[in-house]
């Protein structure tokens, strides 16, 4: 058979070490509205190893019915903070010295395929996504690192947010095993 069994894949990813780089990654969601949304980022960050999730905002967090069916369970493998408003989450960001990268459309930002972050010195990389209609506020924008944008190329010009984290962690897997 060329496909791997269930408990082949399980003993594979168990056996795998977590790439430095996206050990190192939290991955932020301020104001996120869909419980699905969030689900799909829990599911994301289980696969590629994430250190853990900051909640700010309104953005739900577990325990929740609609988290738990896209996450299908890897809100319980993944750590998570829950925090009430953006200052405090910033402020845990930075007991970490965690270096800030606000996904979103700015002029400021740089193509996603460009962005490569010297993190041999970094102890955290922080990715920030914000609301799902009105995306990252200025301020918060304004106290990111850097800001990265998702080339595009049809005539839509927005992504899902849990198909912009998948892209974001693919990219840092990908300049990840470039740099061990």
């Amino acid at each position: 058979m060329l496909k791997y069994t269930t408990r082949e894949l399980f003993d594979r990813h168990q056996s795998a070490k977590t790439p430095d780089l996206l050990a190192k990654t939290i991955v932020c969601l301020h104001n996120i509205r869909s419980n699905y949304n969030v689900g799909s980022v829990f599911r994301n960050a289980d696969a590629f190893g994430i250190q853990e999730i900051y909640l700010s905002g309104f953005t739900p967090s577990p325990p929740s019915t609609e988290i738990s069916k896209t996450a299908i369970g890897a809100e319980n493998n993944v750590r998570w903070r829950s925090f009430a408003d953006w200052e405090e989450c910033y402020r845990a960001l930075q007991k970490k010295s965690a270096y800030l990268v606000g996904v979103e459309q700015t002029k400021a930002a740089i193509p996603l395929n460009s962005f490569q972050p010297n993190h041999r010195n970094m102890s955290a990389l922080a990715y920030v996504f914000g609301n799902e209609v009105k995306g990252l506020e200025e301020e918060i924008l304004a106290q990111c690192n850097e800001q990265v944008i998702i080339p595009q190329f049809g005539e839509k010009h927005s992504l899902n947010i849990s198909v912009s984290n998948g892209i974001v962690l693919y990219h840092t897997l990908a300049i990840s095993s470039l740099k061990q």
